[in-house]
């Protein structure tokens, strides 16, 4: 049985829709698999009973059948299924770079990356790698559909996790259509401020480049509390906060002398809000790891 420690991601980091990625040192999945004559899936952990165990349906059976790599697939969820945090990614991740060995396939993680991709089709409808990517690879990544730029970045963050659900589906159909040049010529610059801001491990610049006009406005209004909850991370010393993928998790950059002020920050603006939520001082991190 070889076994795979899979992270948590967070997608888009505002002004990167469908394209940014980050890999976060926690939470996240453990994947074990072994050979078998045919792919099942046991799911245990947070949120397991809303993940079917279908090979067919299950992100990590997507990569099995993918990589014609049938195995008994054990999946610890540490990462919440619809949380904005990369879930189905994560087991995604992890199931494809245990087959890949388990069965000699030989290929790399950047060629792993669209092969996990065919699971969060299952999910989102299409094969995202913004945070499949990031999950296998690590750090900050750009993933543009014909490859992805990976950053070994060093930025502290807090990721603050309210007990609501958003699904991707939904959070999907809020995105607008149609925008305005301006509001796309802002996103652009706010998204090559990021990228600066991660290649210099500078979280001001990369706060700076969280600010996004165009997705985060429509998403944000599935979160409850987001409004005051990004308020007080920036009152607390946040250099910038947006949604984390989907939602509901909402992410913060940070400087490492106040992370812990911004997630007590974060928590007591959900909890003002009547919401339970959990905060994991994180920061970025490197990729999947595997272990025989």
């Amino acid at each position: 049985m070889l076994t795979v420690r899979a992270p948590a991601t967070s997608a888009n980091l505002g002004s990167g829709f469908d394209v940014f990625g980050a890999a976060l040192d926690r939470p996240a999945d453990i994947v074990r698999v072994e050979r078998a004559p045919e792919t099942t899936i046991e799911v245990t952990g947070s949120g397991s009973h809303f993940i079917p165990e279908d090979p067919e349906k299950n992100t990590a059976g997507a990569v099995a059948k993918a990589l014609d790599a049938p195995a008994r697939i054990e999946i610890d969820k540490g990462v919440r299924p619809a949380s904005g945090l990369g879930s189905s990614a994560a087991s995604a991740a992890g199931a494809a770079l245990a087959l890949n060995e388990l069965y000699d396939r030989g290929l790399s993680r950047e060629e792993l990356v669209p092969v996990a991709a065919k699971g969060e089709a299952l999910v989102s409808g299409e094969a995202h790698e913004d945070n499949v990517a990031p999950s296998l690879l690590g750090g900050f990544t750009v993933a543009t559909g014909d490859g992805v730029t990976q950053v070994d970045a060093d930025i502290p963050l807090v990721v603050c996790l309210p007990d609501i659900v958003v699904s991707t589906r939904d959070a999907r159909r809020v995105v607008p259509e149609t925008t305005s040049v301006d509001k796309v010529v802002d996103t652009v610059g706010r998204a090559a401020t990021l990228t600066v801001g991660m290649a210099r491990d500078d979280p001001a610049l990369v706060g700076k480049g969280m600010e996004d006009e165009i997705v985060t406005p429509a998403r944000a209004e599935l979160i409850d509390g987001y409004d005051a909850v990004r308020e007080a991370a920036l009152n607390a010393g946040a250099t910038g906060v947006t949604v984390s993928g989907a939602g509901p998790g909402v992410i913060a950059a940070c400087r490492e002398n106040t992370r812990r002020d911004v997630a007590s920050a974060m928590l007591d603006a959900f909890d003002d809000a009547g919401i339970d939520s959990r905060a994991y001082q994180s920061r970025i991190a490197d990729g999947a790891e595997l272990f025989h």
